[in-house]
C-alpha cells in the first residue's frame, strides 16, 4: 500500500486515497469543534509583516475541517477571510483572458466530454494557421490580450509541432493596435522535451485539470485513449516543472466525484508542488460540469448547489493563497459576482468554446465543448466589473518580465501589488478603453481609471502611471509596464 509523502514524485504518494480518506474521516468528526474551527481561521487570517502582507494558508486537513463545517457563522467568517485574502494580494483587479480552442479531435474516450472518440454526432475541426490567425483577429478586435489555448488530444491531428506552431501564429498578430501579448496553454499531459519547447515558445500558464483526483473514478471516467493513464496524468506538473515551465495551474471538474475527496485532492497537489519545487500553482481553476453534444450532467451524481460551489471556492482561498483563482463562462452572471467577493481573480470575458468560435457566421457553435452560461460581450463584462467596484486588467507584464515562479510569488508575498501589478491593471485598461469600448463602458471606465491612481502608494510610480496613460490616450503607444 502506498505511503501518503508530499515530496514524493509518485501521484499515489502525493495524492494518497487512504490521506485523504482519514482527511475526510477527520473533517467530518471535527466540523462542529469550535476551539478547532477558531485556530484554523486565525491561522488562515492574512497579517502584516514589514510593508507587506502574508499569509501561512492552510494544510488539506485543516481547509477540509472548514469545508465540512455547516455553522452559518463560520461559514460567513471563511467568506469574509477569503475576501480579506484576495484584496490582499490581488486587490480589486480581476485579469480577463479568452479561450482559444484550436482542434476537437480527440483519441480519448472521457465520457463526460463531447470530444471523446466515439461521439459521431459533433463534427470534428481543426483550425489551419490562417483560421488561427482570424480568430486571434476577432479576439483583439474585442479587446483581449490574454489567450488560454485548448486543444483535443491527437497525436496525429494535434502533434505538438502543430500546437507550437498555432503558438508563433498568435503572437506574429498585429492587428491594429492589438496583440496577444501571453498564450496560456491548456493541453493532455506530454513529455518533459515537449514542455521544454513549450516553453521556448513562450507560453504563459500550463494549465492541466486532473479532472477527478479518485483514481478508481479516473480510470473509468477515462476508460480509453492516452488519458487513462492515471499516473501520467496526475504526475504531468512535476514533468512540466522540470521542463523549465514555472507557472502551471490546477483544476478538478467538479461533479465527477464527491467534491469533498477533489478539495482534499486539489490542495494535496498544491502542497506536492510546494513542497518539491518551492513554488505552489500558480493558478487553480473550478470548473463545474455542464451539458453539450453527446454530454448530459444530470447523469453524473455528485453536481454541487451554488452555496456549496462558493464555499469550496472560498476554502481554496484560504487554503492557497497566493494562487490566482479562475472561474470561466461555464458560470452564471450571478455566480461569477458572487465568487468574486470570495477569491476569483481571473474570469474569461466572451468565451467560444467551439473551434473557430469567434470567426463563426451562423453562431451555431455546433464543435462546442460545453456550454456557455454567460453570454454578455467583452464590453459587457468589462463595464460590468467596474461598475461593482473592480479593474479588469488586461496586464501580461509578469509574464514578459520573467516575474513567474517564485519571483511572481515574491511580488505577491511583499505587498508590491499595488506598485507594479495595479498601474499596470489602468494602463491596460485604458488600452481597452481607447481601442474597443463603447461610450458607456468609456465613461464608467475613465472615471474608475482617476480614482484608483490614487490609491498607488509611491508618488514615483503613480506620477509615471498618470503620463503613461494620457500617453495611451493621445497617441497610438501602447505596451507601457512596470
Amino acid at each position: 500500500m502506498a505511503v501518503y509523502n508530499p515530496k514524493s514524485l509518485k501521484a499515489e504518494e502525493f495524492i494518497n486515497d487512504g490521506e485523504i480518506l482519514e482527511t475526510l474521516k477527520y473533517a467530518e468528526e471535527n466540523k462542529n469543534n469550535r476551539e478547532l474551527i477558531n485556530e484554523i481561521l486565525n491561522k488562515a487570517r492574512p497579517y502584516k509583516k514589514g510593508n507587506g502582507v502574508e499569509c501561512q494558508g492552510l494544510t488539506h486537513r485543516e481547509a477540509s475541517v472548514l469545508l465540512a463545517c455547516e455553522i452559518p457563522e463560520v461559514i460567513e467568517e471563511i467568506y469574509k477571510i477569503a475576501e480579506e485574502i484576495k484584496l490582499a494580494f490581488y486587490g480589486n483587479r480581476i485579469v480577463m483572458f479568452a479561450p482559444l480552442y484550436l482542434s476537437n479531435y480527440c483519441v480519448n474516450g472521457c465520457v463526460y466530454c463531447p470530444y471523446h472518440l466515439k461521439n459521431k454526432t459533433i463534427p470534428r475541426k481543426k483550425l489551419t494557421q490562417e483560421e488561427v490567425r482570424r480568430e486571434v483577429i476577432a479576439l483583439q478586435d474585442m479587446g483581449h490580450k490574454r489567450l488560454a489555448i485548448e486543444s483535443g488530444e491527437d497525436p496525429v491531428n494535434n502533434p505538438i509541432e502543430y500546437i507550437l506552431e498555432c503558438i508563433k501564429t498568435i503572437y506574429s498578430v498585429h492587428h491594429k493596435n492589438g496583440d496577444i501579448r501571453r498564450v496560456n496553454v491548456n493541453i493532455a499531459a506530454t513529455t518533459v522535451e515537449n514542455y521544454r519547447k513549450l516553453k521556448e515558445a513562450g507560453i504563459g500558464t500550463y494549465i492541466l485539470f486532473q479532472e477527478t483526483y479518485h483514481k478508481e473514478s479516473y480510470l473509468k471516467l477515462h476508460p480509453t485513449g492516452p488519458k487513462h493513464d492515471y499516473d501520467y496524468h496526475t504526475e504531468a506538473m512535476d514533468r512540466a516543472m522540470e521542463g523549465g515551465i514555472d507557472d502551471v495551474g490546477l483544476g478538478v471538474l467538479f461533479g465527477l466525484e464527491l467534491y469533498k475527496y477533489e478539495f482534499a485532492g486539489l490542495i494535496m497537489h498544491a502542497e506536492h508542488l510546494e513542497a518539491v519545487h518551492g513554488v505552489g500553482p500558480h493558478t487553480i481553476s473550478v470548473p463545474r460540469i455542464k451539458r453539450a453534444s453527446d454530454i448530459d450532467p444530470t447523469v453524473f451524481d455528485n453536481s454541487i448547489p451554488d452555496e456549496t460551489f462558493l464555499k469550496i471556492i472560498a476554502c481554496i482561498r484560504l487554503a492557497v493563497p497566493y494562487t490566482g483563482m479562475i472561474i470561466s463562462t461555464r458560470e452564471s452572471e450571478e455566480v461569477r459576482a458572487k465568487s468574486l467577493k470570495v477569491g476569483i481573480s481571473q474570469v474569461s470575458g466572451a468565451s467560444r468554446t467551439s473551434v473557430g468560435g469567434y470567426t463563426e457566421e451562423q453562431r451555431e457553435h455546433d464543435t462546442e465543448q460545453f456550454d456557455v452560461s454567460d453570454q454578455r460581450t467583452l464590453d459587457e463584462v468589462v463595464r460590468w466589473l467596474m461598475e461593482t467596484g473592480h479593474i479588469p486588467s488586461f496586464c501580461t507584464a509578469c509574464y514578459r518580465e520573467g516575474r513567474t515562479g517564485d519571483r511572481f510569488m515574491s511580488l505577491c508575498k511583499t505587498g508590491q501589488i499595488l506598485n507594479c501589478c495595479h498601474p499596470n491593471a489602468l494602463m491596460t485598461l485604458t488600452e481597452y478603453l481607447v481601442d474597443y469600448a463603447s461610450d458607456d463602458t468609456k465613461k464608467v471606465g475613465y472615471s474608475l481609471i482617476e480614482t484608483e491612481l490614487d490609491k498607488i502608494p509611491k508618488e514615483k510610480v503613480r506620477a509615471i502611471a498618470e503620463e503613461n496613460i494620457k500617453e495611451i490616450k493621445n497617441s497610438n503607444r501602447r505596451d507601457f509596464r512596470f
